[in-house]
């Protein structure tokens, strides 16, 4: 599966972005979806989840209540919504799809909170 991520960009604290992750190849619901993001001299750390159903979603805790991750199968599309955006949420964001122990990343999308 190829993965394509996009949406970031800069936006001021307390705004919103939404994210979107196209994947090609593959359709999403045989993956469990989501995304990580890495600032700068940090490590990599993760920031959401979906099921294949969809049915169900996990959130890092420094994030719950303000992102929302969703799909749309028949567009082969998972989507993050941010919303009061902070400036420690400042990072790339990087996509992800995992099946049978294997993980496929996107390319990284960068978001930038301006405070």
């Amino acid at each position: 599966v190829q993965l394509q991520a996009s949406g970031g960009g800069l936006v001021q604290a307390g705004g919103s972005l939404r994210l979107s992750c196209a994947a090609s190849g593959r359709t999403v619901s045989d993956y469990i979806m989501g995304w990580f993001r890495q600032a700068p001299g940090k490590a990599r750390e993760f920031v959401s989840a979906i099921s294949r159903s969809g049915s169900s979603t996990e959130y890092a805790d420094s994030v719950k209540d303000r992102f929302t991750l969703s799909k749309i199968d028949s567009n082969n599309t998972v989507f993050l919504q941010m919303t009061s955006l902070e400036p420690e949420d400042a990072a790339v964001y990087y996509c992800y799809g995992m099946i049978s122990g294997a993980t496929y990343w996107g390319q990284g999308t960068q978001v930038t909170v301006s405070s």
